[in-house]
């Protein structure tokens, strides 16, 4: 059987699907206001010991000339008002080190590096939109000499802003297959820009990609192989002060945190009417089924769980509204791994549905229950192509293409301490494609 895919619904300022069912993790959706933004007032200190706008200096009183030559600048300069938040702050020494760097302000901390050498300090991540910022420096020079200097400054209130829509939900559990998705209110030209304003912390060490589907509002990340099960995963976008386009500008970082629960892996056969399901890494069941017939076949590729319901509500040819038990959905046009007690005695044999993969009463309620949104469901032996965006379609991607579509073209080292850029070169061998691991490649072409 087989669902028309409902549109977008509208819920507070943030995408839902299926407005009802928006507070479960099957399409919750998060915005940068529940990101937890931390709006207290602040001194950050931070302790410099190792490894920019417009600057003045001050250098030091009462040395001699190799003392007077110490000399500290700070961007922007005290007093300056409607600052780009992209310029971030810089403190660099001239003959001396930096030492010091305190940040007051009314938002969130304010990281940074100090450059080899020491005589650089810059922040890691744009400035805030409409915020008041003190710095207060100290440099080190010859002869134990020290120079401290403070500016002062506000950033600009920008008259253009935009809002970034994410499909996790807080603490929620998806499948290894599921991408993190980011949705732009505003069209993205500043690409690379964006993708390094992201930070992805995993309890388990991975490497993926941001990429970019089609169009240029919608961002997704997604490991080279499948997530490791029971990987917990935190999301940090800055995106206040990051413009995404001239004059455009965000005014509110999002976060968000998930797990990926356990491994759920579907292969169907539409030419051997089977479904191997492997759970948790092993063999869990090889059950008799029925994909779609000749007029309706069901698309070869690997798609992800969207959603799920008991009973959906189909139509289709010849019936209309009729509720359909253990129902989960892996493509938006209507395709799901459902009960199908009307075609028991052709599962196994013929293929007789609309599209849909029909599963045994006991088989389709025991994948209902262990089912999590991006649990990967691959379809081999059809005639028909899958297409590309027919649901959560990510895995079509082979690794190479997923990183053409990359601004930066540079994979992801993700860990327990955090996310950093690395060539792809320097990933060490191939994408696995076995079963548990990832799909081949192209394997959404017909057979």
């Amino acid at each position: 059987m087989r669902l028309k895919a409902p549109g977008w619904a509208s819920a507070g300022g943030a995408n839902v699907r299926d407005s009802g069912e928006s507070r479960s993790r099957w399409g919750t959706v998060a915005t940068g206001r529940r990101a937890r933004l931390s709006l207290t007032a602040m001194a950050v200190i931070l302790s410099l010991s190792a490894a920019a706008c417009s600057a003045t200096a001050v250098a030091a009183r009462g040395a001699g000339p190799a003392a007077s030559a110490l000399r500290l600048f700070i961007s922007p300069t005290d007093g300056s008002a409607n600052v780009s938040p992209g310029c971030g702050i810089t403190v660099t020494a001239s003959h001396g080190r930096v030492r010091r760097v305190t940040v007051t302000t009314s938002g969130s901390a304010v990281p940074g590096t100090l450059g080899a050498g020491g005589t650089v300090w810059h922040s890691t991540w744009p400035l805030h939109t409409s915020a008041h910022y003190t710095v207060t420096a100290t440099a080190s020079g010859p002869g134990g000499k020290t120079v401290t200097q403070t500016s002062s400054f506000a950033t600009l209130t920008p008259s253009r802003t935009y809002t970034v829509m994410i499909t996790e939900g807080y603490q929620q559990t998806y499948g290894v297959g599921m991408p993190i998705k980011l949705k732009f209110s505003q069209p993205v030209t500043r690409r690379a820009a964006v993708e390094r304003a992201m930070q992805i912390t995993t309890s388990k060490p991975l490497v993926g990609a941001w990429y970019w589907l089609d169009g240029n509002r919608e961002l997704n990340f997604r490991p080279r192989n499948y997530w490791p099960q029971h990987t917990r995963v935190s999301f940090a976008g800055h995106f206040d002060g990051l413009a995404i386009a001239p004059g455009v500008y965000g005014t509110a970082d999002l976060t968000q945190q998930f797990t990926i629960g356990n491994s759920l892996i579907v292969v169907a056969s539409t030419a051997g009417h089977y479904m191997k399901v492997w759970y948790k890494g092993k063999l869990l069941g090889h059950w008799p089924i029925s994909t779609g017939k000749a007029a309706y076949p069901t698309a070869n590729g690997t798609y992800l769980t969207i959603d799920k319901h008991n009973p959906t509500l189909m139509t289709g040819p010849g019936y209309k509204n009729f509720p359909v038990p253990y129902a989960v959905r892996f493509t938006w046009s209507g395709n799901y791994i459902h009960d199908a007690y009307w075609s028991v005695a052709q599962q196994g044999s013929t293929n007789v549905s609309f599209g849909c993969v029909n599963v045994a009463p006991a088989d389709s309620r025991l994948y209902y229950d262990l089912a999590n949104p991006g649990d990967p469901v691959t379809i081999i032996g059809s005639p028909a192509v899958g297409q590309w965006r027919d649901g959560w379609t990510d895995w079509f991607l082979a690794w190479n293409q997923v990183l053409l579509r990359s601004a930066t073209h540079m994979a992801v080292e993700a860990g327990p301490d955090g996310s950093t850029f690395v060539s792809p070169s320097a990933v060490p061998g191939p994408a696995l494609t076995s079963t548990l691991h990832g799909p081949k490649p192209d394997n959404y072409l017909a057979s």
